[in-house]
């Protein structure tokens, strides 16, 4: 009788403590169940949390804008235009506020030209140019911005030839740019050039001596090349796009149209929004 009242309880002790299954029952606050895991999801949040994301974001919006707000002047629907121009306004004053961590890393990137082998003495004398056109051009858009807002005290003729001046040392930094791009393609040229060569050379040595030739290496290196073409491509599409948006705002009186801003800078913004979404 002890035995059997000992299993008894040791039975009852054994169901009292197995867990008890319990069917999940849905609540309307369970709101995460409404968006599945996304991959898109989460690199968007991650290219927005950065500056750069969230800068060639804005500047999408803020470039094709204009070319919305031409089509619904030419509708007569100005109330949307104008509904239109209130959001790319302080659109366009928060790029600037972004911009003005910008100093930092340019010196970051001096630092880095003056301090690292360069392809070629050109490009060299290419990168430095450019950089004293950035030394100066950030500033002046600052102050210019400042002047503007009226945080500091600059009438407004001096705010507005500091603003073409601001965009004459943008201009230069962009005709160095296609300098730029022409001396990178020149390099890359050799390059492929060298490689062709290298991969001929193989398979004249193959077909004499009957053995295969490994060209994973050259496989690589071609991949590379190709890459970089493509990021040629781009860049020349970017640095077009900017042309003649920094001429014309280089200039005290230019008939160049909004809705060609418009249409140059939303060029300019796609494609580096594509650059800026593919390393994010």
């Amino acid at each position: 009788m002890a035995a059997s009242s000992k299993q008894e309880v040791d039975s009852q002790e054994h169901h009292q403590a197995a867990p008890v299954a319990r069917k999940e029952t849905p609540s309307i606050l369970a709101l995460g169940k409404l968006f599945p895991q996304n991959k898109t999801l989460d690199k968007t949040v991650r290219f927005l949390s950065q500056v750069r994301g969230t800068d060639k974001t804005l500047m999408v919006v803020q470039y094709f804008s204009k070319i919305f707000i031409w089509y619904f002047l030419k509708r007569g629907r100005e109330s949307t235009a104008q509904r239109i121009k209130n959001l790319a306004g302080p659109i366009s004053d928060f790029r600037i506020l972004l911009r003005y961590y910008g100093l930092l890393p340019l010196i970051q990137w001096m630092q880095y030209v003056d301090n690292t082998p360069s392809p070629s003495p050109l490009m060299l004398t290419i990168d430095r140019l450019q950089n004293i056109c950035n030394l100066i051009y950030y500033p002046l858009e600052h102050i210019y911005w400042l002047g503007a807002h009226e945080v500091i005290p600059i009438s407004m003729e001096k705010t507005n030839k500091i603003a073409i001046w601001s965009c004459r040392f943008w201009a230069a930094y962009v005709v160095l740019q296609f300098a730029h791009l022409a001396e990178e393609y020149r390099l890359y040229k050799n390059r492929l050039q060298s490689i062709q060569r290298q991969i001929r050379a193989a398979d004249l040595k193959a077909k004499e001596t009957g053995e295969p030739v490994d060209k994973t290496v050259f496989k690589t290196e071609m991949a590379a090349l190709k890459a970089e073409k493509k990021g040629l491509w781009i860049n020349t599409i970017i640095n077009t796009g900017y042309l003649p948006l920094t001429v014309h705002w280089s200039l005290e009186k230019s008939s160049f149209p909004d809705v060609g801003v418009g249409m140059f800078g939303g060029i300019a913004a796609a494609a580096q929004f594509y650059v800026a979404w593919k390393s994010s």
